[in-house]
């Protein structure tokens, strides 16, 4: 059971709603950003595009989420407009990595330190890490150190760390593929597994669902890597593997297909505390507002971008545990 100091423990609440679930709005987004608005633009986007769509999704959906995860390069200004009941995570990370070099190294902002996150209004610190359990021992124990120190960092300054997971096959680049959809269920739960280690210092998991849903029996016309219950196993798996909260990310699938999964998960006998939901809540809003402007893009955003995190949140309030459960609250670490 996690325990968490005062200052963490109030820091958790102002990210969460009344029951201890976490429904966050996640847009820290950068170089894909500027390419999804770039692509549907006829004239340049420079910074200011990046920026102010940002503040308009903060603006417009805040409302509906319990919090916001931005970035400290193009996203502070969307975080002094969100909603004043939302918290603010903030991504400590450089955006993406060096496909040049082996194993998906990480990279901290060279402009930033956890302390001047927190300075900067965070309420939490994310942190990207590229994994894959089977690649390298070298690699991997490099990364180990590198969130430790991380960690460290988060202890020290008395602020929530959350890892974000994204796992991935050094012998495979299609993650999309059948023959990665097999495999995902080992690297995705041996990470959680791997990165809840009390050395790591994490608070709370940001992950994958075990299963790559579009392979799964009954939700594919296609190839399927699993049945229902070899995927109900796995999302089982995956909350044996941790005793710390976690929350599920949506990985760039559409709004309908996350919902689904969600109710998969629970039905399954998942413990998943919430979940930091990016593009499949507002994706669809970028090309309004990159062929014509803002107020076509407010327009996406308060109809449909509203109403997929209302229907999340709908979805949420039925399948997602409290973080409560796996703190000892009043048990400060």
């Amino acid at each position: 059971m996690l325990k968490l100091t005062k200052n963490k423990q109030e820091a958790l609440k102002r990210l969460s709603d009344e029951n201890g679930i976490i429904g966050a709005l996640a847009i820290d987004q950068r170089g894909s950003l500027k390419k999804m608005i770039a692509s549907g633009s006829k004239s340049p986007v420079g910074d200011e595009g990046i920026v102010r769509f940002k503040e308009l999704v903060s603006q417009e959906l805040t409302p509906y989420a319990t919090s916001i995860l931005l970035d400290p390069e193009y996203g502070l200004p969307a975080a002094k407009v969100r909603h004043p009941e939302a918290g603010l995570l903030v991504a400590y990370e450089k955006t993406g990595y060096d496909a040049s070099a082996v194993g998906r190294l990480p990279d901290l902002l060279a402009d930033w330190s956890v302390r001047r996150l927190k300075e900067a209004g965070a309420d939490a610190v994310k942190f990207l890490l590229y994994y894959d359990v089977d690649e390298d021992a070298k690699i991997n124990e490099y990364k180990h150190v590198y969130m430790e120190r991380v960690g460290s960092e988060c202890a020290a300054e008395d602020i929530p760390f959350f890892l974000e997971i994204v796992t991935y096959d050094a012998k495979n680049e299609d993650v999309k593929s059948l023959e990665y959809a097999k495999v995902k269920p080992h690297k995705v739960i041996e990470a959680m597994r791997e990165f809840s280690k009390p050395q790591y210092q994490v608070d709370v998991l940001k992950v994958e669902v075990p299963v790559d849903m579009n392979f799964v029996e009954g939700y594919t016309d296609g190839d399927v890597a699993y049945s229902k219950e070899e995927a109900a196993g796995y999302f089982k798996e995956q909350s044996e593997a941790t005793d710390l909260p976690f929350i599920f990310l949506s990985a760039g699938v559409s709004a309908q297909l996350f919902q689904e999964t969600l109710k998969f998960a629970k039905a399954s006998g998942s413990t998943f505390n919430g979940v930091l939901c990016g593009r499949a809540t507002w994706k669809n809003g970028v090309a309004p507002f990159a062929e014509q402007g803002e107020d076509a893009s407010r327009a996406w955003l308060q109809g449909t971008g509203s109403r997929n995190i209302q229907e999340l949140n709908a979805v949420l309030k039925e399948t997602a545990s409290s973080w409560f459960e796996k703190t000892a609250l009043g048990i400060y670490r």
